[in-house]
């Protein structure tokens, strides 16, 4: 079933008839009922449906099928990219300037052209917003759907393959090892089946099903239905489905991840506030010169264009692209390491991250129990290797190869090789996997083994033996094998096997064997034991297979944590990121395994569960999540979780979920950023999460936290680039203004060339930057921090303040010397023209140094290289080329009214454009040398 198929909206079929017969209700009663009367109350019988019937329930229901989530039309997604302020403003400033084109006489050709830039501006920043976040979407609509596409059901009782979609309610379905459950059914057969619950509640190992009928209580507690999204993992039977789509379990967790609210990342709401800001102070200021300079005696209309050109001065034209391109970047580096996200935004987001709340099973774990010890004549061997691949040792193979031996013929369960698209994987019970695989390491060959002691009657495990025992023909003789839990299967021992003898279990032995598993379980793994016996037949009693047994010895296993959690783990809490396991598992298995990946350090760890979570009120719930430093949350159901990132939230933390459940989807999507996994996370998850990982590694969280931290470092970088050449296009207007002389220092044509033809490029090159080296050893920054925090202004202001002081003694020195009254100049005066020509050039070269400085906040740009971001340089000199072409060409000399400059005078504005790198290099040194001794005086 494909959940980002066509389907009804999300709610399902809730316009179904009042007579429509079997249906979504018949969930709360079916679990209740004994076989029989499931066919009769679903109205269907142990043949199935008929082909007429299954049609008429078809059109009835609905496809088997989760909505599609609204897809945003091509039309709307690029008209979107228009809509930002940023956007809005140019839009208007571009309107306002072709209006004045139409007043002027006579029209000046500059006008018009200053018009169609700014409008250029705005296209070509919407092309490149619209291509990014297209080409995501399409991206991740290529991951495959979890669910099956095909199953078996029986029609006029035969038995046939049908497309999922076509399964409706009241068809019975066929179930066996490795299928996975299209439906949500009732049990009518079951032959030792057990199914893996972990999409829906998170917890990795098998759970029995039964025929039988069961008290009322929560339908996923039933242990006679199966779910939509989960798997069979041992035996077979048949079942009758009883909801479809939207209306089963999975889908109703789907529709609560649907109505979750999708956040805001902090970048989008600093983005909006400082547009507003910016948009509001450049409006602000062009009509201050506006009415600073109207009582001059200008015409009206070229006082107005000078005023729109202050206010293009202060807006940054090029923003938009650069922030788009800049993310895209973050993209593309993340997607190289098997990392999709799907919403450019999420990349900076998942980089101010400061609490992650992380599931268990999947994403910290493997989701592969594994043996790990065995416990025999005493001691404790530990296994190598991790998951279904049989690679890796047993330690002194010889004492525990019997062992295994009894373990691996008293199971089901089968390991399937690798193929070309998937890695090894078990057929069955996955602890019983876990034996198989160990028995092999141990170098027990199973296939010879049951072909000298053939098996010849079995006795299935349940939950209240919790024992599974075999028996079977060898030599002259039969035997039992046995393996279930300790505490069961040791009660019924009565000697155990002790370096190769069979010796009476003595009250000494029996409490060693007790303080053997207990030691096991305290280091978080699921003990098992083995035993075997002789008996009298090939079919002997359960009672006789069963007692009088002799103990070989322990397993213990556990679902091994990724060998990259660790080192995952350490890096985020080294950048000041609080790690949280919310897992639907059991409190010691979760302890376990957040310890072995290094979530927890400490020796007392907060364990909360969700029952404890359901008797906490807001402000209790506050509290736990600000006292306990280590805090782990187990049993917990989807909404937990979702209440737990809303209290984090509601702190003012920037809340990362990861996951890979269907339970998991409501959390993912109303958390800051989600995290699902691709290969292994169920369809509902991917739909819902901002980023996928393709690897399943939670190492690529780690990675993703630097290259956020990256991006939001490169956007403050061309942010500060951007704004302090501002400043010196501002400055020299205002100075000119105040001291009287009637013509403008630079004209708006000219700030719109530098701002396109300076700016955008480098300050796209900028956001190319790669990571500092201490990115990571930062702590998080505050949510409620501002984009233009204080030391980014400061910056800012101190940049700007020395190409503003730089240009204006360059504009009023050429105009001095001249020796011509300030009313005497006018436009075409070849001085002016001079002056203004070395005002533009001076803001394009101060700008070329000014660009390397930005590129670190402490560390010398000599340290990391001066040739170390070509595309820097290139965009840099590609900026001077332009502004010598302004010069020197008479087809823009007519354009933007400059006039040809002298080697001299390029010398001078070379000299003065080095100040700010200058000036910022020994900033820096001052920062390290000051940040030095404050270590000194640590240390002492």
């Amino acid at each position: 079933m494909s959940v980002g198929a066509k389907a009804t909206a999300p709610g399902g079929r809730g316009d179904r008839p009042a007579d429509a017969g079997p249906g979504p209700e018949a969930a709360s009663t079916v679990q209740g009922l004994p076989s029989d009367d499931v066919f009769t109350s679903l109205d269907t019988s142990a043949r199935g449906l008929s082909a007429t019937e299954a049609r008429t329930r078809l059109d009835r229901y609905g496809a088997n099928e989760l909505p599609r989530s609204g897809r945003t039309r091509v039309w709307r997604q690029l008209g979107s990219q228009f809509t930002d302020l940023f956007a809005m403003v140019l839009i208007v400033a571009s309107g306002i300037t072709f209006v004045a084109y139409t007043l002027e006489q006579p029209r000046d050709v500059g006008t018009l052209q200053l018009a169609f830039a700014i409008l250029g501006v705005v296209v070509l920043n919407a092309g490149i917003g619209f291509a990014q976040e297209y080409s995501a979407e399409r991206t991740a609509e290529s991951l495959q759907a979890m669910v099956p596409h095909t199953c078996r059901a029986l029609r006029d009782g035969e038995r046939l393959e049908l497309p999922v979609r076509e399964l409706v309610p009241g068809d019975v379905v066929v179930m066996e090892a490795g299928d996975a459950v299209s439906a949500d059914c009732r049990v009518v057969e079951a032959h030792e089946l057990s199914v893996n619950n972990a999409p829906l509640t998170g917890e990795s190992n098998a759970v029995g099903r039964t025929a039988e009928p069961v008290s009322a209580g929560p339908l996923l507690e039933a242990r006679n239905c199966l779910f939509m999204g989960t798997d069979v993992v041992a035996g077979s039977g048949r079942a009758v489905v009883f909801a479809t789509g939207a209306e089963t379990e999975f889908g109703k967790i789907y529709r609560l991840a649907a109505a979750a609210p999708r956040q805001k990342t902090p970048l989008q709401l600093q983005v909006a506030s400082m547009a507003r800001r910016v948009a509001g102070a450049a409006l602000a200021i062009g009509a201050l010169m506006f009415a600073v300079r109207l009582p001059t005696g200008e015409p009206l209309v070229p006082l107005f264009v000078f005023a729109l050109g202050v206010m293009v001065a202060l807006v940054p034209e090029g923003l938009p692209a650069t922030l788009s391109v800049s993310l895209a970047i973050g993209v593309r580096r993340m997607a190289r390491r098997h990392a999709l996200v799907k919403q450019l935004l999420a990349v900076e987001a998942l980089g101010s991250t400061t609490v992650i709340c992380t599931d268990k099973t999947g994403t910290l774990t493997q989701a592969e129990m594994t043996v790990a010890r065995v416990w025999a004549d005493g001691l404790v061997h530990p296994v190598t290797g991790v998951g279904y691949a049989p690679v890796g040792e047993v330690d002194a193979p010889a004492a525990v190869r019997e062992l295994l031996r009894v373990a691996g013929l008293c199971c089901n369960a089968r390991l399937v090789p690798p193929t070309d698209l998937r890695r090894w994987r078990v057929l069955g019970d996955t602890t019983e996997g876990a034996l198989l695989v160990a028995a092999a390491k141990a170098g027990v060959d199973l296939d010879a083994a049951e072909v000298a002691t053939p098996r010849v009657t079995e006795f299935p495990f349940d939950s209240e033996r919790k024992l599974m025992t075999t028996v079977h023909r060898g030599g002259a003789g039969h035997h039992a094998y046995a393996k279930g839990a300790p505490s069961e299967l040791l009660a019924r021992c009565t000697a155990i096997a002790w370096e190769g003898e069979r010796r009476p279990l003595t009250e000494e032995t029996r409490a060693a064997v007790v303080a053997a598993s207990d030691e096991l379980a305290a280091q978080g793994l699921r003990v098992l034991a083995v035993a075997w016996r002789e008996v009298s037949g090939p079919r002997p009693t359960q009672a006789e297979a069963e007692s009088g047994l002799t103990l070989l010895g322990l397993v213990g296993m556990l679902d091994p944590p990724r060998p990259e959690v660790t080192d995952a783990v350490r890096a985020c809490r080294r950048a000041g990121i609080r790690i949280v396991m919310v897992t639907g598992d059991h409190p010691l298995t979760a302890e376990a395994v957040a310890r072995r990946v290094g979530i927890v350090l400490g020796p007392t760890p907060v364990v909360v569960t969700g029952a404890q979570l359901d008797t906490l009120d807001e402000d209790a719930l506050d509290a736990l999540l600000a006292e306990s430093s280590e805090l782990l949350l187990c049993r917990v159901s989807p909404e937990h979780k979702m209440r737990v990132v809303t209290a984090f939230q509601r702190r003012g933390e920037v809340v990362a979920v990861t996951g890979d459940g269907a339970n998991d989807a409501p959390a993912l999507k109303h958390a800051d950023i989600g995290v699902a996994m691709g290969a292994s996370g169920t369809d509902v998850a991917r739909e819902a999460a901002s980023m996928v990982l393709l690897d399943d590694s939670f190492a690529s969280i780690a990675t993703a936290v630097r290259l956020g931290r990256t991006v939001y470092q490169n956007i403050r970088k061309f942010l500060i680039y951007l704004f302090s050449h501002n400043i010196g296009e501002l400055v020299p207007i205002l100075a000119a203004t105040f001291a009287g002389f009637p013509l403008v220092p630079i004209s708006a044509v000219q700030i719109l060339a530098i701002d396109l033809g300076s700016d955008v490029l480098p300050a796209l090159a900028l956001g190319a930057e790669p990571p500092e080296p201490d990115v990571m050893d930062r702590p998080p920054r505050s949510r409620r921090e501002p984009l233009f925090s204080r030391a980014v202004v400061g910056r800012i202001l101190f940049l700007g303040g020395i190409q503003a002081l730089g240009v204006c003694a360059v504009f009023f020195w050429h105009i001095h010397s001249a020796g011509i009254p300030f009313d005497d100049f006018t436009e075409d005066n070849p001085v002016y023209r001079e002056a203004i020509t070395m005002v533009q050039a001076g803001i394009v070269i101060s700008q070329f140094f000014n660009a390397q400085a930005v590129r670190t906040d402490r560390e010398s740009v000599l340290k990391v290289g001066l040739l170390s971001n070509p595309a820097l340089l290139a965009a840099g000199f590609l900026g001077i080329a332009l502004m010598a072409a302004i010069s020197y060409l008479p087809v823009l000399q007519a354009v933007f009214n400059t006039a040809p400059l002298a080697a001299g005078d390029w010398a001078l504005l070379a000299g003065l454009g080095v100040l700010p790198l200058l000036a910022d290099e020994a900033r820096k040194g001052w920062l390290r040398h000051h940040r030095a001794e404050a270590r000194k005086g640590v240390n002492r």
